[in-house]
């Protein structure tokens, strides 16, 4: 109890007792003191409630009775979270695994774990132009780690010429710091300079041997490990990565390139093409040797397995590790512990254990894996998300959560960081290769329900798409099914999305495609063509389906209104621009941003710029500076309940600004751009009611919200609000937990 209430509670008791002598008669002093305790001790309780709720509430919503948690990194943050897409791994024989990334946001490009643990990283690969890459060695003294350094302009530092690139191998030692050499180049001297010309695809040592795959020139180079002088070098056409058997000689990937097939080839030490080969791949990612002497393959074509290989004699397959077809084996999309998917390292220790590394595909995100040698998953990292955001299945309740590619069951009743399951990947570039998720970057996710049946919606950092997709439940299938797509015009009077995708695209203007035959794919007569003013503000799908969206500045009828006009015989969504509907842009706006309708109150939310707070620049990304609610919307209302300033930025310089907005039940959320701190309003009144930032769950951190829907509120059937917030710097998904 709160100790201020004593003294209160103390004075009440006294007059309650004074009372109750009058009341009670002479000689039932025990029953008297017995009645004013339990009246002082109800007294007491209900006072010292209404002292905490008073004290823990602001303007009706109460503060500090919300808890941060997280979906997508095994670790909240801090010192500990698991870098983004693994694209280089090396097991040392002590189960020590050594990983390689061409960017991780915080700058954890190269990791490194033991025992399911984070236990370090190598510094300063992140920055000054400076990435890492797809290959990663070590001996028993130095980690060989292959970066990409670029130019950083005029400097007195060792930096390479304008319009330069460095494709380097950087030496560190064990622990992660780097290691100098004579001769040695960058503004520390401890890279090696391979190639001007494209990335190191392979590293290997033996003895006092580096080896290092100059895809760029068709050549092994071969350095000394102590000096890093190069030795010789030696023609192998495309290399890729290298494993080195217990002879000393060389197995390496051929990569794949046209029409010319990948293979696994063999060279001694010195040079001399041997006659073994593997031809029976289709898509080698990576190769290791156990200690059995036998030749791991990731092979990352639609069986998703690990290939074993006896290579004492004539290379022999003798068995496989991974349930063939990886996670489309079974209930595709599920996630279990044999079911690899976009493999990308494969590696074993001393005591045979198997480690492997998943990607997903168009780089997904981290799922580290250990099993051992019968094949038992003894730990499993992730680092699944990168620039992305969640939204909660209506239908669930807040439990069944999705991002871009993934989906989570959670279990609030277990710690932060603990509630959720990684249970199924919704990807399938095997069966839908035109799927837009590997060909654009989608980066938040709307979950709808429409005629009972869930649909995704994906939008992307600058709002130049709306994508659609569907899930086949009858099959057991956890995939997302591409079902339909919105696209904006090209202001350049282009087609609106450069190269060879999607085929049949038209040549200019807008789009709206719908899966029509139900293959998944963009087929001739697939699409719905327009021309509008080209510069979007934002999409929203509400809870009926129609599809609602803002265009910035133009001529005062800047909302787009697409009615849902049902499903098609497969289970897409109709729209179409014979049935769009214009709308005026309410004349206190003059860049009109975000669009959030409510079908079921005829309450609409828009935000932007606004005659009295004018934009400073063109800050293209955030919501603007005000947020307005119209009551009444259909009827076309568009005088104001109220309006609401938000951050904004009045210098030019972005420190302020708010990024993102999200309305729930009976509150209006939105965060700021660079401190991530969550602003919440009262939805009837307009009133700001609390504020907060990322709790110690997180480290009290959280990286800039970089996407216009870099927040997703859910209010629970319990009263609870589930607020999602972006956070790409550490790789996952923020969750705010507020008592209702």
């Amino acid at each position: 109890m709160n100790l201020r209430l004593m003294p209160k509670i103390s004075r009440i008791c006294h007059k309650f007792d004074q009372y109750i002598k009058k009341i009670f008669r002479p000689g039932r002093f025990q029953q008297r003191k017995i009645f004013t305790f339990l009246l002082c001790l109800t007294v007491g309780v209900i006072i010292a409630y209404v002292g905490i709720t008073t004290r823990y509430t602001v303007n009706g919503m109460p503060t500090n009775t919300y808890k941060t948690s997280w979906i997508g990194n095994s670790f909240g943050g801090g010192k500990y979270w698991v870098q983004n897409h693994i694209e280089g791994m090396y097991v040392a024989p002590n189960g020590t695994v050594y990983t390689n990334s061409v960017w991780d946001e915080a700058g954890r490009e190269a990791g490194i774990y033991k025992d399911g643990k984070i236990i370090g990283m190598a510094d300063d690969t992140h920055g000054w132009s400076r990435t890492g890459g797809t290959a990663v060695t070590v001996n028993s003294k130095y980690l060989y780690l292959a970066i990409n350094q670029g130019s950083i302009g005029n400097t007195e530092k060792d930096y390479p010429p304008d319009k330069t690139n460095w494709y380097c191998v950087r030496r560190y030692d064990l622990s992660g710091k780097p290691a100098p050499f004579a001769d040695g180049r960058g503004w520390d001297k401890s890279m090696l300079i391979v190639s001007t010309k494209g990335e190191v695809t392979g590293l290997a040592t033996v003895k006092k041997e580096l080896y290092v795959s100059d895809s760029a020139a068709n050549l092994i180079r071969v350095y000394s490990t102590e000096t890093m002088k190069e030795l010789r070098s030696f023609s192998v056409t495309r290399p890729g990565a290298i494993s080195i058997d217990s002879q000393g000689n060389l197995w390496i990937i051929q990569n794949k390139k046209g029409s010319n097939p990948a293979k696994i080839v063999y060279y001694s030490h010195t040079g001399k093409q041997l006659p073994q080969q593997i031809t029976q791949v289709v898509e080698p990612t990576a190769i290791a040797i156990d200690p059995q002497g036998r030749l791991l393959i990731a092979e990352n074509s639609p069986r998703q397995q690990i290939l074993i290989y006896n290579v004492t004699g004539k290379p022999v397959q003798v068995g496989t590790f991974g349930t063939k077809g990886g996670i489309y084996a079974g209930n595709p999309g599920e996630v279990q512990d044999l079911k690899l998917y976009g493999i990308t390292g494969v590696g074993t220790d001393a005591a045979g254990n198997i480690y492997v590394n998943n990607n997903g595909f168009n780089r997904s995100g981290t799922d580290l894996r250990k099993f051992s040698p019968s094949g038992k998953q003894l730990w499993q990292l992730f680092g699944l998300i990168f620039v992305d955001n969640a939204d909660a299945d209506p239908q669930s309740d807040g439990v069944d959560l999705f991002t871009k590619q993934e989906h989570f069951v959670m279990d609030y009743s277990q710690p932060p960081g603990k509630q959720w399951t990684f249970k199924n990947y919704t990807l399938n570039p095997f069966k839908y290769p035109q799927d837009p998720r590997l060909h654009t970057s989608p980066d938040a996710t709307f979950v709808r329900r429409i005629q009972g049946k869930p649909f995704l919606f994906l939008t992307d950092m600058y709002s130049s798409f709306l994508q659609i997709y569907r899930f086949d439940a009858a099959n057991n299938s956890k995939i997302a099914i591409p079902s339909g797509m919105f696209v904006n015009t090209n202001p350049d009077g282009k087609p609106s999305i450069p190269g060879n995708w999607p085929p049949y695209e038209p040549e200019k203007g807008e789009w709206i495609w719908r899966d029509r035959n139900g293959n998944g794919a963009f087929d001739e007569g697939e699409y719905d063509k327009n021309e509008d003013y080209p510069y979007l503000g934002g999409w929203w799908v509400d809870n009926k389906g129609d599809v609602w969206k803002t265009l910035r500045t133009q001529d005062g009828i800047g909302i787009r209104h697409y009615p849902l006009q049902g499903l098609d015989a497969h289970g897409n969504p109709i729209y179409g621009y014979s049935s769009m509907k214009k709308q005026n842009t309410p004349s206190m706006f003059t860049d009109l941003r975000r669009i959030e309708y409510f079908p079921e109150t005829d309450t609409m939310y828009l935000s932007g710029f606004t005659v009295d707070h004018p934009a400073k620049g063109d800050d293209t990304g955030v919501v603007g500076s005000e947020i307005v609610r119209f009551d009444n919307w259909s009827q076309k209302n568009l005088i104001p309940r109220w309006r609401i300033v938000v951050p904004h930025d009045i210098t030019g310089k972005r420190e302020v600004s708010t990024a993102a907005m999200s309305v729930a039940g009976d509150y209006v959320f939105a965060v700021t751009f660079k401190n991530a701190e969550v602003h919440v309003y009262n939805a009837a009144t307009g009133v700001q009611v609390q504020q907060f930032k990322p709790g110690p769950e997180v480290a009290l951190e959280s990286g800039w919200i970089d996407i216009p829907y870099g927040i997703r509120a859910f209010r629970r059937a319990n009263g609870e609000y589930l607020v999602f917030v972006e956070e790409n710097w550490k790789g996952k998904v923020i969750i705010y937990q507020l008592m209702g």
